[in-house]
């Protein structure tokens, strides 16, 4: 399985129902593409409070690295990115993106 981490630090004028409707749109995508095991989206609730500007983010998890290149080729996938740059502060300077193999 592959894990594919998103944090994002959205800039202080974007409402939290834009950030709820971006991640809405995102949640779509497991509807509509194959090898998508599942998505969790949220604003984080640490308390460490560590997140350096990072308040939002995304895990999906996929069956396989073919599964993640074909979601990154969708453009359902395509559209939600584009929400996320226009959104995020310095455009995709404000996101981080992790991915990981997980072993059983």
């Amino acid at each position: 399985m592959i894990r594919h981490i998103v944090l994002i630090r959205f800039r202080d004028e974007v409402p939290e129902d834009r950030i709820a409707q971006i991640f809405a749109d995102l949640h779509r995508i497991r509807d509509v593409l194959p090898g998508v095991l599942s998505i969790t989206a949220g604003r984080s609730e640490s308390p460490e409070q560590i997140e350096r500007g990072f308040l939002h983010g995304f895990v999906a998890d996929f069956t396989d690295w073919d599964a993640l290149a074909a979601y990154q080729d969708h453009p359902d996938h395509r559209r939600v990115g584009d929400a996320l740059i226009a959104n995020a502060v310095g455009g995709l300077d404000g996101i981080l993106v992790f991915d990981l193999a997980v072993k059983d």
